[in-house]
């Protein structure tokens, strides 16, 4: 048996006062009487009451949630990110509900959902969601706000916080064409995912500035360790050793730590005489003398303050590109 709840209105009628009386009881800093606080306190402690927060939150058209999209759980860098944008929209008193997007669950569905259960906004966090989503019949007049974390945003009138991406690759270059490589390589992940983060299009440009126009090229399905093991190996087993790459830039220190395992493990190269690797993000992994990975490590913290203030009105709804640091070790 389910004992019922008991309600802002019990609550009123037990302390003797009304029942918006007893809602600004419950509402810090709200103006109310001393006595008539004290009186409201003991009546919802006797019948067990609690504010029903979502009522309240519809009867001001706000559920004081916020949706966050994510389509690629199999990279752990994800991690950090996600813990730092709960805790801070958690300490505005904002709920977060995560949706999984993929091959089952599409954007526009999670649009829909998300609608449905009226969350205030939206984080695309790391999604490849395009604007062509947005015309969808499917969603009719659906106008929640939309904001993108660590990727470009692709959907016009749509702001993006993000690692600046331009700086990142020119630090990067730089500092792998001073230590003399000239056969660089990029690996990439999943082509959707890729294209927003455009690491490889400057990459690319930034090689050509410093007179190398030849790049190897590799792709990932996904961001993970596996996946940049098979496609380092894939790169490999076909390539003579006279014409291998001496330096290989990778999206993300997922794929860079698959690709040094298998670099070292499956073909007895070393790491950074042989082949020199650099990845993005600064995974934590990446750090331990087992990796000593050379990485670009993104502000996480900055970028989820900025959104959360977005999201919280706090800050102009703008694109923000914010810059890293380039941290050197020894396998590039």
């Amino acid at each position: 048996m389910t004992q019922k709840r008991a309600t802002a209105r019990d609550v009123a009628q037990a302390a003797g006062v009304s029942k918006w009386t007893v809602m600004r009881a419950f509402t810090p800093g709200a103006s109310i009487a001393d006595d008539k606080k004290e009186r409201i306190l003991e009546a919802a402690a006797t019948l067990n009451y609690t504010p029903n927060l979502l009522a309240r939150s519809l009867a001001k058209n706000l559920t004081h949630q916020v949706a966050v999209f994510v389509d690629d759980f199999a990279n752990p860098q994800k991690l950090p990110y996600l813990e730092a944008l709960t805790t801070r929209l958690q300490a505005e008193g904002i709920v977060t509900m995560l949706i999984n997007i993929n091959k089952h669950f599409d954007h526009v569905g999670a649009v829909i959902n998300a609608d449905q259960r009226q969350v205030d906004a939206i984080v695309l966090f790391g999604t490849a969601f395009r604007n062509e989503t947005l015309m969808d019949k499917r969603l009719g007049r659906i106008t929640l706000p939309l904001y993108v974390l660590a990727r470009d945003s692709q959907i016009d009138g749509v702001p993006a916080v993000v690692c600046d991406a331009q700086l990142a690759l020119t630090e990067i270059v730089n500092h792998l064409h001073q230590r003399g490589y000239r056969r660089p390589g990029f690996m990439s992940g999943a082509h959707v995912l890729s294209t927003a983060l455009r690491r490889q299009h400057y990459f690319r440009e930034f090689w050509t500035q410093h007179g190398v126009s030849e790049i190897a090229e590799m792709s990932a399905d996904r961001y993970s360790h596996e996946a940049g093991a098979y496609a380092i190996r894939a790169y490999l087993d076909v390539t003579p050793a006279e014409e291998r790459i001496d330096v290989l830039m990778c999206e993300n220190d997922i794929l860079a730590l698959g690709a040094m395992d298998a670099i070292r493990g499956t073909y007895g190269l070393r790491v950074p005489e042989d082949i020199a690797v650099v990845g993005f993000d600064n995974f934590e992994l990446g750090g331990t003398p087992a990796y000593g990975l050379t990485t670009y490590e993104q502000p996480i913290d900055r970028m989820v303050d900025e959104v959360v203030g977005m999201v919280m009105g706090r800050r102009t709804a703008e694109s923000i590109m914010l810059p890293g640091r380039l941290i050197v070790r020894t396998s590039a």
